[in-house]
């Protein structure tokens, strides 16, 4: 009997884990960061390698939502002994309640090895005999290298900084949960639409947080990884620099997801234009 799609992607995330803590051993010694830059890249190459061998490149969906936990609690394992641990404690709470309900989101929507992320069909469809090193490259390791970016802030705000709490904390707490919830609702109210009976082919949602803007969800997830940059400023100031993190998501979503979006919405929807017309794509600044 075949193994079920589940439980491949179980011994698919059990051995890029595996992999991970093999790579690290491996660089032990180097700066933590490093460390964990080495693990992210071999975990990453071990889930594409189950991609590959069975020719679905959607086994790498999950590991966005996940990395980042497994990366936090790596981090938090060697804090400073001064550094607040009730910081540390609501910084791991809201990335595992953001990979959780991010994975969850995914895993209703998969429905197995016959099911594949529309855009990852583009993309075979543009590259042909080049689509794996594309696969790779694009749908692989370009994210991994995304998120870890927009990881860096956690090491500051879970290892090595020191200073007490205050109300830059209050700041990054109201702005991470904020994010997390509108995603969350942002889900919720997609789904429902999706499963409502009197749906009309063509329809667009454009009632609760859809009707102030086009993607919610996006916005959602771009305001998660600003909250934790604003952690790890309040932690550790120096450490601003770690913005680069939220900027290359913020760059990635409004510039190379959204448009692609867009686009494919423009070509299902009659009325999207006129949609569009009504609702911002994003609110400002973005």
């Amino acid at each position: 009997m075949a193994p079920r799609p589940g439980t491949l992607i179980v011994l698919c995330y059990v051995m890029a884990l595996a992999v991970a803590v093999l790579a690290g051993l491996v660089v032990r010694g180097a700066h933590p960061i490093y460390v964990a830059a080495v693990a992210d890249l071999a975990a990453t190459c071990a889930v594409f390698a189950f991609s590959f061998a069975l020719r679905n490149s959607s086994f790498y969906d999950a590991y966005w939502s996940v990395a980042p936990i497994v990366i936090g609690l790596y981090w938090a394992s060697l804090a400073d002994p001064g550094a607040p641990e009730l910081r540390q404690a609501v910084v791991l709470a809201l990335v595992a309640a953001w990979g959780a309900r991010l994975t969850f989101n995914w895993a209703r929507g998969w429905t197995g090895l016959d099911h594949e992320d529309w855009r990852y069909a583009r993309i075979r469809e543009q590259t042909g005999a080049f689509y794996w090193p594309a696969s790779f490259l694009g749908i692989h390791l370009f994210p991994t290298v995304q998120v870890f970016l927009g990881c860096l802030c956690l090491w500051p705000a879970l290892s090595v900084g020191v200073r007490p709490l205050g109300w830059l904390d209050a700041v990054a707490l109201l702005v991470t949960a904020a994010a997390i919830g509108l995603e969350a609702l942002a889900d919720h109210q997609l789904h429902r639409f999706r499963d409502d009976p009197a749906r009309q082919p063509g329809d667009i949602l454009d009632t609760g947080v859809w009707s102030l803007s086009r993607h919610p969800n996006y916005l959602g997830e771009m305001g998660f990884w600003w909250g934790l940059w604003l952690f790890g400023l309040a932690a550790a100031p120096g450490w601003w620099w770690t913005i680069v993190g939220p900027l290359a998501m913020t760059a990635m979503f409004r510039f190379a997801s959204l448009p692609l979006i867009e686009q494919r919405m423009a070509e299902r929807r009659p009325g999207w234009a006129e949609h569009a017309a009504r609702v911002p794509i994003l609110p400002r600044p973005f």
